[in-house]
């Protein structure tokens, strides 16, 4: 158990339940239905992705954490550099294999363009201004990659989900930069708090455009966020 907690902290697993949200809003946005297969599908597909950003980037910090958060899973020696980019890899490749079997070709393109992203997040987000907004253009490129697999096309509801979520998690990232210059963490677990508000956004914005019963989707991934965060922090 102690070794596949390491796997699960290295790829931050708890916030998983705001993919699947993401994808949610976008597949009901973009067809006006809930598509459960492809639905099924994409949200596997960038769940893959997810996990792959999250290896790579402790993979791109090892030489920090080694100084400043040596408990992290390869710092500590519980994960190898080399597992972790094993992982990586098939994890990149997991999900453009899965983008390939969606309804629209459009999808893999954008699929590998949200992998660049990802890429460029990770390799340059230490110590650039910019980067708040690179890691909240991954997420909108979310809905992007969701609709276009789906349909071929991106409708203005689809950008708008997004664009929210970009906004969102934009401030996510600078509420998390000044909680890391405080001489002390906040009482209350802010970020996690947060990190689970995206999944409930993505219910709201459901719950506005759609149906009112959408919400409850929202708040079952913004609990399933905030309970994984008990367990693997997200942060």
């Amino acid at each position: 158990m102690r070794a596949l907690k390491a796997w699960l902290d290295l790829c931050r697993v708890s916030n998983l339940p705001t993919v699947w949200t993401n994808v949610l809003a976008a597949s009901v946005l973009a067809s006006g239905a809930f598509p459960a297969g492809p639905f099924l599908l994409l949200a596997l597909a960038l769940s893959c992705f997810y996990l792959a950003g999250m290896s790579l980037n402790d993979l791109c910090d090892l030489e920090h954490d080694r100084r400043h958060r040596p408990d992290r899973p390869l710092p500590s020696g519980r994960v190898s550099p080399r597992g972790a980019l094993v992982l990586t890899l098939a994890l990149f490749a997991a999900g453009l294999g899965l983008l390939a079997l969606a309804p629209d070709p459009l999808g893999l393109a954008a699929g590998l363009l949200l992998i660049l992203a990802i890429v460029a997040y990770d390799l340059r987000h230490k110590g650039n201004p910019l980067s708040v907004l690179i890691m909240a253009a991954c997420r909108l490129l979310v809905f992007v990659v969701v609709a276009l697999a789906l349909t071929g096309q991106v409708p203005a509801l689809v950008w708008l989900a997004g664009a929210l979520q970009f906004a969102w998690v934009v401030l996510v990232s600078l509420t998390a930069r000044y909680e890391n210059r405080r001489a002390a963490p906040w009482p209350f677990p802010v970020i996690p708090a947060m990190l689970a508000g995206i999944a409930l956004l993505d219910g709201i914005v459901l719950a506005i455009l759609v149906a009112p019963p959408w919400l409850a989707a929202g708040l079952a991934g913004a609990a399933l966020t905030w309970a994984g965060q008990r367990f693997v922090r997200g942060d």
